[in-house]
């Protein structure tokens, strides 16, 4: 009787931790209609961007400066349409979004640490490592919410919130993004996460220098934007304002995320593992016809 108890005793457990492994696939799975709505808003994002490089000289782009508060009125329901989005496509609870909630509290309470000082900014490597376990479309509106959050903590409400929130999305969601999400463990997914959050943080500063640069008035002719001319003679100018402004933040704030990556990721990651397993819903009841 001991030996037959403790054998379905066993077999319970390997249906567990099957059922556990499947929630955790499930949890990173992008679905089709995941992907439609990260499109969009990405697409939008671009166009936010980076429209000002291809307008003409008698556009008025200038007048446009202002906008921004019309971006963010259409950044919201599209987050919204991401969340809906991913909780069809893979199947999460209310537990899931109110672990979304205190990661985007706990990413906002972060940013204030550092207050951007010589670009030390401790929210990037949770925001990395968050993506990696929760995935592209949760990991887009964690950044983007994180952000909306942190501006409101701090005071930094302006234009340029919803380019952050956008840049802060892509962040997370190209973590989500990343290989190995199911097999790689170790030192190995580590360093692949901090190499990933050092390009990253790099990038989210040069996202970030492009939202303003146009509109910045008397800056130097060789570093300032021309509207109407050559595409590529704007980049060039870009590059140098870049190199000649944020690259001293960039660089450290690259730094920063390495060493928080490297130090604390794998505790951190273990405990959002553990927290999305449990978040997951439950595996689905089976019914299995009784044994003669």
């Amino acid at each position: 009787m001991s030996a037959a108890s403790d054998a379905k005793r066993a077999a319970s457990g390997e249906k567990s931790a099957a059922a556990g492994e499947k929630r955790r696939a499930r949890a990173i799975r992008l679905g089709p209609r995941s992907v439609a709505a990260l499109a969009l808003v990405s697409a939008v994002g671009v166009v936010a961007f980076g429209w000002p490089l291809l307008s003409s000289q008698g556009s008025g782009f200038a007048e446009h400066a202002q906008d921004a508060p019309w971006l963010f009125a259409a950044l919201l329901p599209l987050l919204l349409g991401v969340v809906v989005a991913t909780i069809a496509d893979v199947g999460l609870d209310a537990k899931a979004i109110a672990m979304l909630g205190v990661l985007a509290a706990a990413g906002a309470a972060l940013r204030p640490l550092g207050a951007g000082t010589a670009g030390i900014e401790p929210m990037f490597f949770l925001m990395v490592l968050s993506g990696r376990v929760l995935g592209p479309g949760f990991g887009f509106v964690l950044g983007a919410v994180s952000m909306f959050a942190s501006a409101l903590l701090t005071g930094g409400v302006g234009p340029w919130m919803p380019f952050q929130m956008l840049s802060m999305g892509w962040v997370c969601m190209g973590a989500g993004l990343l290989p190995g999400a199911e097999t790689l463990r170790g030192r190995r997914e580590l360093w692949l996460l901090a190499g990933y959050g050092a390009v990253s943080a790099v990038l989210y500063g040069t996202a970030m220098n492009l939202q303003g640069w146009p509109y910045l008035g008397g800056m130097a002719t060789g570093v300032s934007f021309q509207p109407g001319d050559p595409l590529a003679e704007n980049l060039a100018r870009f590059v140098a304002y870049c190199l000649a402004t944020s690259l001293g933040w960039d660089l450290p704030r690259a730094v920063v995320t390495v060493l928080l990556s490297l130090t604390l990721g794998p505790a951190v990651l273990k405990a959002l593992r553990r927290a999305t397993r449990r978040a997951a819903f439950e595996a689905p009841v089976t019914f299995e016809a009784p044994k003669p």
